[in-house]
């Protein structure tokens, strides 16, 4: 069994299965909900799991399977944008900083460990602040864009520095081939898979931070994710009403949601470094 899980195949294609159910779920089947989630009192109050309420419903009188579809959207749309615009922002960047050099390179450079340096959880703490404890979605996306791009950023650099001194990029460049040909037929193919993985790990990073936010109860609560599930559950007492699945429910699919984009990114890492060497 040891051996399946350090197959980068397996790790690829189980990681792949937990995400394709989870996307099903977010996607898929919040068009089919008999009603809003989000109305409170749309369904009988305090119901455990059964047929018609297949995860039971909450204090407020929502379904808690419904409510968990939309929840899982918003989530999965929040994590795929921020770890979208992160990853092109960071690869783009890091790869003007690392083959153009000079000037370019002191000033992104800076940029780049000016951000690293700032942990972005207190500055959402802070705005959250500054909204009134109402810290919408978009808000949180762009602030965790701006602190999440200079991981790729840093990384791609360092291998467009070394990329740029070899050989093969010196006869490019003197058969007159312009940069950006270079920086995309050359140079580019060496962290595509290194930039899908990266692009994983910042959605979890994404979904992770909102969590957070949420659960303390610093975002719109009024917005169906994944971390205020848990905060109306924590808020109305779900524990002490015996109500694990309400609670429960947002936390497992956090935690599965998490695995299954880990086993992603780790089989992508694992496939990329495998074909390097195998060059």
């Amino acid at each position: 069994m040891r051996s399946f899980f350090t197959h980068a195949p397996f790790r690829l294609y189980l990681g792949l299965f937990l995400v394709a159910v989870f996307v099903v779920m977010g996607v898929i089947l919040p068009w089919f909900a008999p009603s809003d989630p989000l109305v409170w009192y749309t369904a009988p109050r305090n119901q455990n799991p059964s047929a018609e309420y297949l995860l039971g419903t909450t204090s407020l009188g929502q379904d808690v399977f419904w409510l968990l579809t939309h929840a899982l959207r918003n989530s999965l749309l929040l994590g795929l944008i921020v770890a979208g615009l992160s990853t092109v922002i960071g690869v783009f960047l890091g790869l003007a900083a690392g083959y153009a050099g000079g000037w370019l390179d002191k000033v992104l450079s800076f940029f780049m460990d000016a951000l690293l340096c700032i942990p972005s959880l207190p500055i959402l703490i802070l705005m959250a602040a500054l909204f009134g404890g109402q810290l919408a979605l978009p808000i949180i996306g762009l602030i965790l864009v701006l602190f999440n791009w200079p991981y790729p950023a840093r990384q791609v650099r360092a291998v467009a520095l070394t990329m740029r001194e070899r050989e093969f990029i010196n006869v490019a460049w003197f058969s007159g081939e312009s940069s950006v040909r270079i920086l995309v037929r050359h140079i580019f193919p060496y962290i595509a898979g290194w930039s899908a993985a990266n692009f994983i790990n910042t959605v979890l990073v994404g979904i992770s931070t909102e969590s957070a936010v949420a659960v303390i109860g610093l975002s719109s609560a009024q917005q169906a994710t994944l971390g205020t599930m848990i905060y109306w559950a924590i808020n109305y007492q779900a524990l002490l009403a015996g109500k694990f699945v309400w609670i429960g429910s947002p936390v497992v699919s956090i935690v599965l949601l998490f695995i299954g984009l880990f086993l992603v990114s780790s089989g992508l890492s694992m496939q990329s470094a495998t074909r390097r060497m195998s060059v």
